[in-house]
């Protein structure tokens, strides 16, 4: 959801101005949180200023009239802002579509990836920001690049700053490049970052490959089937039909297929697009997404691959996050976020993370109960636990499962290919068989006659 920024004025007890801003997802959010600080801290609000995108009309000195868009609380302070920079303003007004698409998948990964490799040639971070904003091909992260550098100039703390654009650059990426700054080393932050939305990327083609492209091969397929038995095949075969001629079985069983279509085909396809369309909202809700996540890791054939895909992020995740010490449950937090499955995040932050907060259960015995781990990864998280040097366990972990999943992928795919070629093949000889069975019928003079 998106994160949108408010400023509020007031007046407190003894009559002084009052101002900040909040973050929130809706207007009534924010006046619920701007309530709450005004009972907290005693102060009368008086006016709330949602940011949004303003178009504006500017003639410059030389008479060159430009147009353009920028984000303020309110034309008059997109106004008074322009004048200050001594130009002529023609015309302010709000922008009636605010409406900002999230940036290309491969845009933010080049985003990310550039500002490692800069940062690792000591760049400063605001050069490496005006750098890449000229290069960078999508609007909607052009405007995140321009507020980032825009709010880190004006003093905010560079995680806030990261996370009012999670809605655009995705919760982790936004997390990660937030506590950057204050990390010792930004371009390792980066580099790591770069690398997690690039196996991200990889390992949502590779499911791509292995599950959605065979279905809509094996749905196309049967529609030209059904359009073939329903409309071509009865426009041959039905000749011998009108004449009573006595049919072989297949031809006589397509063609009554056929007819039962006519009649029904209302009630059928209807049942079907109903039924798709039920199976598609009940996995875009809250609970259907988690059934259906938690059958994922489970189904046959892929279910175990994509298991070991989802530990994998969890455990590079991890991996640069976690301190030998200090709390790490955020850390958990954030890795089970990232490791894509609703399922397993939910029983990571509800049954791992509950053991070790209240009842203090190690970090293995915790990770075992929520039942979403493998053996392979357990055991080695407990032999990093014990050598006191679980990040490299975790690491190890993950370059393991990436070179496992990566081998077994492929040849997964290929396996589906081969499935989906013999099932197009045997579909292929179906109909020929049922077109060449005509060649059967022996029509006697008198069936014309008749």
């Amino acid at each position: 959801m998106a994160v949108k920024e408010f400023k509020f004025s007031g007046t407190g007890r003894t009559g002084q101005p009052v101002q900040g801003t909040v973050f929130a997802s809706s207007s009534r959010t924010a006046y619920k949180k701007v309530n709450a600080l005004a009972e907290r801290h005693e102060f009368k609000p008086r006016e709330i200023l949602q940011r949004r995108v303003y178009l504006y009309r500017i003639r410059h000195a030389n008479g060159k009239v430009v147009t353009g868009e920028q984000k303020a609380f309110s034309e008059e302070e997109l106004r008074l802002a322009l004048q200050k920079m001594g130009l002529d303003v023609v015309k302010v007004e709000k922008k009636l579509l605010d409406y900002q698409r999230k940036p290309p998948r491969m845009d933010m990964i080049m985003f990310v990836r550039l500002a490692a490799n800069l940062l690792r040639e000591k760049l400063p971070f605001d050069e490496v920001l005006n750098l890449l904003v000229a290069d960078v091909s999508s609007k909607s992260l052009k405007q995140v690049i321009r507020d980032l550098n825009a709010d880190l100039k004006s003093g905010m703390e560079a995680q806030q700053a990261f996370m009012k654009h999670q809605h655009m650059m995705g919760k982790f990426t936004a997390y990660m490049l937030g506590i950057a700054s204050r990390s010792g080393n930004m371009s390792e932050i980066y580099e790591a970052t770069a690398r997690f939305l690039e196996r991200q990327n990889e390992f949502k083609k590779s499911v791509r490959s292995a599950m959605v492209t065979p279905a809509i091969t094996v749905l196309v397929l049967v529609l030209a089937f059904v359009w073939y038995i329903w409309y071509i095949f009865p426009e041959t075969a039905g000749l011998f039909e009108r004449f009573d001629i006595t049919l072989p079985p297949l031809t006589q069983g397509t063609l009554d297929f056929s007819h039962w279509l006519d009649v029904n085909y209302p009630w059928v396809f209807g049942s079907m697009l109903a039924a798709a369309l039920g199976v598609w909202l009940f996995v875009r809700s809250k609970r259907g997404n988690f059934i259906w996540h938690r059958f994922l890791i489970r189904m046959p054939v892929l279910g175990s691959l994509l298991h070991k895909l989802n530990i994998e992020i969890f455990c590079r995740v991890f991996s640069v996050l976690y301190s030998g010490s200090g709390d790490n449950i955020n850390v958990i937090k954030i890795a089970a976020e990232a490791c894509g499955n609703t399922y397993m995040e939910h029983q990571i932050k509800t049954v791992t993370v509950p053991m070790m907060v209240a009842q203090g259960t190690d970090l293995v015995k915790s990770m075992e109960a929520s039942g979403v781990f493998t053996s392979m990864a357990l055991a080695r998280f407990r032999s990093g636990n014990e050598t006191g040097n679980v990040r490299a366990a975790a690491q190890q972990m993950a370059d393991y499962y990436e070179n496992e999943t990566t081998l077994k992928l492929r040849a997964t795919v290929e396996g589906i290919q081969t499935v989906v070629a013999i099932f197009i093949t045997l579909a292929i000889m179906a109909l020929t068989v049922i077109s060449s069975e005509i060649a059967l019928i022996s029509p006697q003079a008198t069936d014309f006659l008749n």
